[in-house]
């Protein structure tokens, strides 16, 4: 018989897989035009061309993602490791209401629009006791898309109480106090139910640029949501304002 923490990681594990098997202008009709008759051209004067939508930031390349990650030599007292690729799919679950997209999306580091290159980590505590796993990702993004994300998260985390994604349950989902850290940041906390077992969790999302910083914290043998270690936002932050 498994352990609970062995059920819910399993679970997380099913939750992933479900995840990636989801699936002009008018013709000339050649008559003269009054320009014509007054010795002036026929032809209209063309309508000066609209500048481009100012899309800010560009994102950062896969490689740049890889290197702005933190890594062990960036905190101490924790045990950084590589997150399986199946816990990242590319494919979009679709969340039941749907105004609750935004979240259930972010559970999988997915975002609308899509990112561009996405890296994920374990991090682990060497001295912590209370049983949190802790999760960062970065995501690549366009500034302007980086900045719907973060508004999304933040419309929905205090709009959205709870939703089923995945065959899995979500509720109590309540907006978080943010740390001032990056362009801008949001946080909220809900609990997970897999498989029977009630899990607090906490995310908090920060910008930095076009890049979103993603830190998701679980607790599985607590009552509480857990805390996301503000050493580990705040090393994380810094390093990629340093790759930028």
């Amino acid at each position: 018989m498994k352990s609970v923490p062995g059920r819910v990681l399993v679970g997380i594990g099913v939750a992933a897989a479900l995840a990636t098997t989801a699936a002009c202008g008018g013709q000339d009709t050649g008559g003269k035009s009054d320009g014509d008759k007054n010795g002036g051209s026929s032809k209209k004067p063309t309508a000066a061309a609209k500048p481009a939508v100012e899309e800010g930031l560009k994102p950062l390349t896969e490689a740049q993602l890889t290197k702005a990650v933190i890594t062990k030599a960036d905190l101490k007292g924790y045990r950084v490791g590589d997150t399986p690729d199946d816990e990242i799919p590319e494919v979009s679950v679709p969340a039941n209401p749907a105004k609750c997209q935004a979240l259930a999306d972010m559970f999988l580091l997915g975002t609308e629009p899509d990112a561009t290159a996405r890296v994920s980590r374990s991090v682990t505590s060497l001295t912590a006791t209370d049983a949190t796993v802790l999760r960062v990702g970065l995501l690549a993004q366009k500034e302007a898309d980086a900045k719907k994300v973060v508004a999304d998260l933040r419309t929905q985390s205090g709009t959205c109480s709870s939703y089923e994604h995945t065959d899995y349950h979500y509720t109590g989902v309540k907006p978080a106090k943010a740390p001032a850290l990056g362009d801008e940041a949001v946080s909220y906390t809900m609990t997970s139910d897999i498989e029977g077992t009630k899990i607090p969790v906490t995310y908090t999302v920060v910008r930095s640029g076009s890049t979103l910083a993603v830190f998701y914290a679980m607790n599985i043998l607590g009552k509480k949501a857990p805390e996301v270690p503000a050493s580990v936002v705040e090393a994380q932050v810094t390093k990629i304002k340093k790759t930028a």
